[in-house]
């Protein structure tokens, strides 16, 4: 063919051929992102925050391009992470249930709008009609009616199956008309995992396990802390006290693991990104069907955005759909999750129009993972605005920290030499809450102690503190809050009726308790 033609069209197909390849060549160069930056952004960005440790992981176009492992393990100790590091991922563990429920109606077992009631004949919430109503789709998506963590204090640290945990629910209070409002509700992904275990006759660990870990050859990823020792290279949860960590236990949510059980790794994960990026297809298998894949990643419940403002992220929807939170970054939508474990923060992002994907990991509360998350982000995405995330968040992290006065409030509000009206013989014994179940309060040589019923974790001493509150010192470790007090209530006969919880913090509502002295 080529001999045949001109030299003059000779000549042009050759320019044409150098110019396609500088072009793309220079289309390459400008978007290629500089590797050793990353790391050496994420390197001083983990010891600005003091984060003991974090891995990072990085996909893009099905391929794990970059991993980075920063800190260490444990404070005061030398043990540095790697790609194979397990940590909590806690809530990024509810994408595993909804994936699986997909499976399910896949399987035909189960329908997306069916009623929880049809598998869960003892659900109820704090409605009867609302109740009856309530489906598969409105636990996975936060708009039954509760609160925001609202209720979690019936599960946190609780040695309570799943099943008698959501027979509690329908104490927790309501915070908005069903189907109307945005609460993001551990609880309901508690239930939509006993629907799992009720409809295939094993548990949530188990089918994880089988239908989505094995399969993607996640290996080292697991849902009870009972395995951490078989497996393995796992990092510290720390807590942080007066602005320092300090390490903390691994605490138990094996029964609670379809809201947030998962332990995991950068290099597992990796292969739920490149999975979830792939539309659910694994080595030509094909996992989740489209309509699956549309549903979770469709808008379920929309969070307000401010389109008279602009923002960082050129943002215009902001939603939750089915275990995935959904909204468009600098042009692109965006899928993705964060978890918070006792002593973990850890996120998965996900860019699926440019294949490209995201996770963060880290052992500690102050945690970078927005910063490194969107330093990632706008370096993949060509973004030139030059913002330093990690300068900035953590600008505002140390400022939200020092404005919050909770604790110190109290402690200044606290009336000295002041003795209480009611002796402790008279508020000692059991007390009944409707959502949590007995909590009790005993004397023994001269000390006061309160007791969870089925949380010992939550144990603590009791001291005066002034009039009738008492302090809570508890006698273990807590990640999540730290002072607190109770307050004694008599009736008009004097007569002991109850307490009041105050534990001031974000997570774990003690006032919702309420306990009621019983006869």
């Amino acid at each position: 063919m080529l001999a045949v033609l001109k030299k003059s069209q000779m000549k042009k197909i050759i320019y044409l051929i150098v110019f396609s390849l500088f072009f793309t060549n220079t289309i390459q160069s400008q978007t290629k992102v500089n590797l050793k930056k990353l790391d050496q952004y994420f390197t001083k960005m983990v010891k600005d925050w003091e984060v003991p440790s974090a891995t990072i992981g990085i996909v893009k176009d099905g391929k794990l391009i970059f991993t980075g492992s920063y800190g260490v393990l444990e404070v005061g100790k030398n043990k540095k992470p790697d790609k194979n590091t397990l940590y909590a991922i806690a809530s990024n563990s509810k994408a595993f249930t909804s994936a699986m429920i997909g499976m399910l109606v896949q399987e035909g077992k189960l329908k997306w709008n069916d009623k929880v009631k049809k598998h869960l004949p003892y659900f109820a919430v704090y409605d009867e009609w609302v109740s009856n109503h309530t489906t598969i789709r409105d636990l996975l998506s936060h708009r039954v009616g509760l609160g925001t963590f609202s209720g979690d204090n019936i599960w946190y640290k609780s040695d309570l199956p799943a099943k008698e945990i959501i027979k509690r629910i329908k104490h927790v209070p309501q915070a908005y008309e069903f189907r109307a409002g945005y609460g993001y509700s551990n609880l309901m992904f508690i239930t939509a995992g006993e629907i799992i275990e009720t409809i295939t006759g094993k548990t949530w660990g188990e089918n994880v396990q089988e239908r989505i870990l094995k399969p993607l050859g996640m290996n080292r990823t697991i849902s009870s802390i009972k395995d951490l020792n078989s497996k393995g290279n796992f990092a510290t949860p720390h807590g942080i006290k007066d602005n320092k960590n300090f390490p903390l236990p691994w605490a138990k949510w094996d029964n609670v693991a379809a809201t947030g059980g998962l332990i995991s790794s950068v290099s597992d994960i990796s292969k739920w990104m490149i999975f979830n990026l792939n539309n659910g297809v694994h080595n030509g298998k094909t996992m989740l069907s489209k309509s699956t894949r549309n549903l979770v990643w469709t808008p379920h419940n929309n969070h307000y955005v401010d389109h008279t403002t602009k923002n960082d992220f050129n943002r215009h929807f902001n939603s939750y759909g089915l275990g995935w939170g959904l909204s468009d970054y600098q042009g692109r939508m965006k899928v993705g999750h964060t978890g918070g474990y006792d002593g973990m923060i850890t996120a998965v992002t996900l860019i699926p129009d440019e294949n490209l994907g995201i996770v963060v990991l880290t052992n500690g509360h102050k945690s970078p993972i927005g910063a490194a998350t969107n330093y990632a982000l706008d370096k993949f995405l060509g973004v030139k605005n030059n913002k330093d995330w990690s300068a900035d968040y953590l600008k505002n992290t140390n400022r939200n920290m020092k404005n919050d006065t909770r604790i110190s409030d109290r402690i200044k509000s606290r009336i000295l030499n002041t003795k209480p009206t009611v002796v402790s013989k008279d508020f000692t014994g059991n007390y009944h809450s409707k959502m949590y179940g007995v909590i009790t309060i005993t004397e023994k040589d001269g000390k006061l102690q309160l007791d969870f019923s089925h949380s010992p974790q939550l144990s603590a001493t009791l001291t005066h503190w002034n009039y009738d509150v008492w302090k809570i010192n508890w006698k273990f470790p807590q990640a999540w809050f730290s002072f607190g007090t109770i307050k004694i209530h008599t009736n008009n006969n004097l007569k002991v009726t109850g307490f009041d919880f105050d534990v001031p913090n974000d997570d774990f509502f003690f006032h919702e308790l309420k306990p009621k002295k019983i006869k």
